[in-house]
């Protein structure tokens, strides 16, 4: 059986970092970037996929993040699927975030470190400004917040 996920061909580019092989430096490529060893430092690419033996360290500009693998620094992204692991002091920020929970014994977990995820869109001003209001009249905040 191939190593080809389903939606690619054999024919279709794309930048690969194979087990064993470890990257450090900034990378930029116009096709997708599968990675199965480590890369530390700077990415930009269309997609980035994280295999369950890759690792990536640093900055990262995509637009599709797929993760099996470890992350770690500050990723810049517009889909986010998490299936790994997210080391201590990383930042993700996306529009989307969809992540997928491994069965450990009896228990499903959901462990963040240290780090900082912003899914959706950047707030506008206006937004953060409204308040709620409840029949035309504002609410006030719940108890515990003041």
């Amino acid at each position: 059986m191939s190593d080809i996920k389903a939606g690619t061909s054999a024919t279709e580019k794309r930048t690969l970092v194979e087990e064993g092989t470890t990257f450090k430096g900034s990378l930029t490529s116009t096709c997708p970037i599968l990675v199965k060893g480590g890369i530390e430092g700077d990415i930009n690419a269309p997609s980035l996929t994280v295999a369950a033996t890759g690792a990536v360290s640093g900055k990262v500009k995509a637009g599709e993040l797929k993760s099996d693998g470890e992350l770690s620094g500050e990723f810049d992204v517009e889909r986010v699927q998490l299936s790994g692991s997210v080391k201590d002091n990383t930042v993700i920020r996306a529009k989307s975030l969809e992540v997928k929970l491994a069965v450990t014994g009896a228990k499903m977990q959901v462990v963040f470190g240290e780090c900082s995820l912003e899914v959706g869109d950047q707030p506008t001003r206006e937004k953060l400004e409204e308040k709620p209001k409840e029949n035309g009249k504002s609410v006030p905040p719940p108890a515990a917040d003041r």
